[in-house]
């Protein structure tokens, strides 16, 4: 909660639509929470007045995970109809080691005292991404740990303008 709703406030007052999705435990489950809100957006875009060319998918620790992995491998590997895949993937403090070559751009930051996610591990991961050729972009954070939010009073204050920086960026470079 401490992630994401303040994220979708500041997301909201930069003139995005953002959502904050609660998801069942579990990795598998969470992901079809997410491709089944993702499908849902999709499905009613028109009635909830919103656009979702160039969508991208934000997260932190738990919620990053699910973020790439949607982002890797899409909504219809989570049991929904294949639907674009995000612009960006924004994620915050997490260490994943699969890179599977279909991972969109990707926005990471990380603090270097952060007791579950290695900023190492963030590190390798983004540079493994980035030698795939996608566009990348990593920001760590001296002294942070875990669960730093939108990093008010600390190191990372203003991250979350740089990681809507790095998704306009992006905007507009997908298919």
């Amino acid at each position: 909660m401490h992630d994401s709703f303040p994220q979708a406030m500041e997301l909201s007052e930069k003139g995005y639509n953002a959502f904050a999705l609660i998801y069942r435990p579990g990795a598998d489950t969470a992901c079809e929470d997410l491709a089944r809100a993702i499908a849902f957006l999709h499905e009613n875009a028109e009635e909830l007045q919103i656009d979702m060319t160039d969508y991208s998918l934000w997260g932190g620790s738990a919620g990053a995970r699910m973020a790439a992995w949607l982002g890797s491998y899409g909504t219809a590997a989570f049991g929904e109809d294949d639907y674009p895949a995000p612009a960006s993937v924004i994620m915050q403090y997490t260490g994943l080691s699969e890179v599977t070559g279909n991972e969109p751009p990707t926005y990471a930051c990380v603090g270097t005292n952060d007791g579950i996610a290695s900023y190492r591990s963030v590190e390798n991961y983004i540079r493994r991404i980035k030698n795939n050729g996608t566009d990348t972009e990593i920001e760590v954070f001296d002294g942070l740990q875990h669960g730093f939010g939108l990093g008010e009073g600390t190191v990372a204050e203003g991250w979350i303008n740089n990681a809507v920086d790095f998704w306009e960026r992006n905007m507009g470079q997908t298919e």
